[in-house]
């Protein structure tokens, strides 16, 4: 299994640009769950703690596409170098307003900033894979990899900020947060050989973006989101209401797990012909996965139904990647990826907040799972119903750009 990895981190400054992307991500998984424990502990809000926190996560996700069109237009190195600073800047801000105890709306507005400048780094390591590799059993391997290492920022995040949080030092989940985010980001950005050419500015107007793909695969991310957001509100409830809320951290590691181990599978299996109908099945398994979560009440059978559901998550990101990389331009691929970021990001603060409100209003948590269920199953049939372009119709791809090994592309 190892092999194809192997190949592909063999590749001359890949592992240094992967790493650097690596720790650079960490914030996504730290920054937001630090806020809330930080600024509840000091104001005894959790009302508050969260506004601070969906103020960081929807600027974040706003501010994705423009850093995106910007990198694509200005090079990684030069616009990264400046998000990372200003990233920087607005958590130490963040931790001032926070350590002072300023009124509203300073520990906003620190937030926001924050959240506006935090580096698309994902998507920058993916682009620079793309650039980098030909072969197309190759590339799988990258994005797969990617994949993997996107759980285990989530699965690593989490514990860390907690356990900076309430055992090193109340400020020191945000501090190592933000230190990962502006130190990882300015390694990568100092790494210009494996960098993606910059669009020449003076060679007419910009080559467009598909609709027929980004607003079908916008819509579907958004409904991802919101099965993200309201799995992990749904799992924390279920856990208090049995009387094990110890667990909520473990069950939910579970269902990263197998979202991992499925990453790590598909990395080495050949890149389907149809990536659409990858897209669409381990969609619909993901969806398909809560039904039985509903009714099912031994937290044994949740934790096993999670995993098996979690093992869909990986496929259905990479096989969103491939899409968005085969059908747009190379010139606007940060861009276009960075629009499947921000449905993501939309999604889950809604989803947290309507699996809370059905928590409340039913008759158990278990119930809490007909709104991933029903989100997943709107996503699935938007992937379905939609008529997603083929490569050979996108704009500015010429069909050579995959290489001999890859001549059967344009079917897909």
């Amino acid at each position: 299994m190892a092999s194809p990895y192997r190949v592909v981190l063999s590749r001359p400054g890949a592992l240094a640009f992967s790493s650097a992307g690596l720790v650079s991500r960490l914030p996504l998984s730290m920054l937001g769950l630090s806020i809330v424990i930080v600024v509840a502990a000091r104001t005894d809000s959790y009302a508050f703690a969260g506004t601070v926190s969906a103020a960081y996560v929807l600027a974040a996700a706003a501010a994705a596409p423009l850093q995106g069109r910007l990198i694509d237009t200005w090079g990684q190195s030069r616009v990264l170098a400046i998000w990372a600073l200003a990233f920087g800047t607005g958590v130490a801000l963040l931790v001032t307003a926070v350590a002072t105890d300023s009124p509203t709306p300073l520990p906003h507005l620190a937030a926001v900033l924050a959240g506006a400048a935090t580096p698309q780094t994902g998507n920058m390591v993916r682009a620079r894979w793309s650039h980098l590799l030909e072969d197309r059993g190759d590339l799988n391997a990258a994005f797969a990899l990617e994949a993997v290492l996107d759980e285990v920022v989530f699965i690593v995040g989490p514990v860390l900020a907690t356990w900076l949080t309430l055992e090193v030092h109340e400020f020191a989940g945000l501090a190592a947060a933000g230190t990962a985010g502006t130190l990882g980001s300015l390694v990568l950005a100092v790494q210009r050989a494996t960098e993606p050419p910059v669009r020449h500015r003076d060679t007419g107007p910009r080559e467009p973006l598909d609709v027929r793909l980004l607003v079908p695969i916008v819509a579907a991310s958004i409904g991802i989101g919101i099965v993200f957001g309201a799995a992990e509100v749904i799992v924390v409830a279920l856990t208090e209401e049995r009387g094990q809320p110890g667990l909520a951290g473990v069950m939910l590691a579970i269902w990263a797990a197998g979202s991992l181990g499925a990453g790590l599978v598909v990395g080495v299996l050949p890149t389907p012909d149809d990536v659409v109908k990858r897209l669409r099945v381990s969609l619909a398994a993901l969806t398909l996965s809560f039904a039985p979560l509903v009714v099912v009440t031994p937290l044994i059978w949740v934790a096993l139904a999670l995993f098996v559901g979690g093992a869909a998550i990986s496929p259905t990101l990479v096989a969103a990647v491939h899409l968005v990389r085969q059908n747009v331009p190379e010139s606007r691929l940060t861009e276009a990826l960075s629009w499947t970021t921000l449905g993501l990001s939309v999604g889950v603060a809604p989803g947290a907040a309507v699996a809370g409100w059905v928590v409340d209003h039913a008759w158990s948590a278990s119930a809490g799972f007909l709104v991933p269920l029903v989100a997943g199953t709107v996503a699935t049939l938007i992937a379905v119903l939609a008529r997603l372009p083929r490569p050979a119709e996108a704009p500015g791809r010429p069909s050579s750009r995959t290489g001999p090994s890859s001549t059967d592309s344009s079917r897909h």
